[in-house]
């Protein structure tokens, strides 16, 4: 059994991996998000819900106690999020990161120049891979809310090969990630459905 930080609990990958989670695994949650009353129907007693903001480092640190995989699914200020992030992992000890970030942030996309418009991933990205943690950076195609799991991956310095994926395809792959800590350490994976 393994415990298990989501951040920013709330968000469309982050819902569809917490059903996963509760139907598929044994694994305890804690649930971190800005507002509890968000999140409904959260009856698991394998749950726990934290109300807090990734920029309280107090509360992050009190959150990431005993955690052994931290999963943060967020938006907005990113670059502040993770440098925040990986204080607080390295003060708690844990090691294991799966962060949904984006494509082309390395330009990878065939054809498309997502210029300044992806620079919070990039830099979030950088702060990651400059860490000592054992990461999983995910950088999903455009999303969908399919109700499919359809999706291959690709390598950091690999073009990518599709334009969209499910949510829910995510959500598979952060749970599998989580639930096997020894699997794809210290990568960026390009997430897309297949063409």
């Amino acid at each position: 059994m393994s415990n298990v930080l989501i951040l920013g609990a709330n968000g469309g990958i982050a819902r569809y991996a917490i059903d996963l989670f509760i139907n598929k695994t044994d694994a305890q949650l804690t649930l971190y998000l800005r507002n509890s009353r968000r999140l409904r129907n959260m009856d698991s007693e394998r749950t726990r819900i934290i109300e807090g903001d990734v920029l309280d480092m107090e509360t992050l640190k009190e959150a990431m106690v005993g955690q052994d995989v931290v999963y943060a699914n967020l938006s907005g200020d990113l670059e502040q999020y993770t440098y925040n992030i990986v204080e607080a992992m390295q003060a708690t000890g844990v090691k294991r990161l799966i962060f949904i970030s984006s494509m082309g942030i390395y330009d990878e996309v065939p054809g498309e120049k997502y210029g300044s418009i992806l620079d919070s991933y990039r830099k979030s990205a950088a702060v990651i891979e400059n860490s000592e943690l054992n990461y999983t950076i995910l950088r999903p195609a455009w999303f969908t809310n399919k109700d499919e799991v359809d999706y291959e991956t690709t390598q950091k310095g690999e073009p990518f090969k599709g334009y969209e994926v499910s949510r829910k395809s995510v959500a598979d792959l952060v749970v599998k990630l989580a639930q096997s800590p020894e699997l794809e350490i210290r990568r960026s994976l390009g997430v897309n459905k297949p063409e």
